[in-house]
């Protein structure tokens, strides 16, 4: 097995690169992303954990088994995200109609309580976010994969555009309508 300090440093190209040597190093690309991506998974999805971690598990094959085809040129990240999000917007539609189910994590309330800022102020933070996922949740599937990726997972637009498939100038539109979606729940909700 590789030196764990001196996978680290290495970037995805150069770890894609060893994974064809050794197999092992690709250990080292799922390590990187299992974090991200299953919390991705789960909140374009909604499904329970066990059902995030079958997905997340059959995305890392997937990937590996079309490591041949990923293009230098472009994010490896943006590639693997394109791989779950396939296959997580293919599992939704094998199910019935899923309701979003958001919970307290025990260790994100652990942390929370464990922390040095206002417990109150915290709550009624958390309580917010989830509210807000609430409402995207109830966006079709067109805008929430959007606002998701923008402003949950943090994408650029052109990361957007490479995971999901669509140009530039759509990303921006579909993201512009459904912020302003958006905000129409959200004054709804206050009246």
């Amino acid at each position: 097995m590789a030196n764990i300090s001196d996978c680290e440093q290495k970037t995805d190209v150069e770890l894609v690169a060893l994974s064809f040597k050794n197999q092992n190093y690709y250990y080292f690309l799922m390590k990187r992303y299992e974090s991200v991506l299953m919390n991705y998974i789960y909140r374009l999805s909604g499904m329970n954990r066990m059902d995030c971690e079958d997905i997340l598990q059959e995305v890392f094959i997937r990937a590996y088994q079309n490591l041949n085809d990923y293009n230098e040129n472009f994010k490896f990240s943006s590639w693997i995200y394109r791989i779950a999000h396939n296959y997580t917007i293919s599992m939704l539609r094998k199910r019935p109609k899923y309701v979003q189910e958001l919970s307290w994590d025990e260790h994100n309330l652990e942390q929370l309580l464990q922390s040095d800022f206002d417990l109150e102020e915290n709550i009624v933070q958390k309580i917010s976010y989830e509210n807000l996922l609430h409402l995207i949740y109830s966006l079709p599937l067109k805008y929430r994969e959007v606002l998701l990726l923008k402003f949950i997972e943090d994408k650029d637009y052109q990361e957007i555009s490479d995971i999901l498939r669509k140009p530039i100038g759509t990303i921006g539109v579909l993201i512009n309508r459904a912020k302003k979606i958006l905000i129409q729940e959200m004054k709804k909700q206050t009246k």
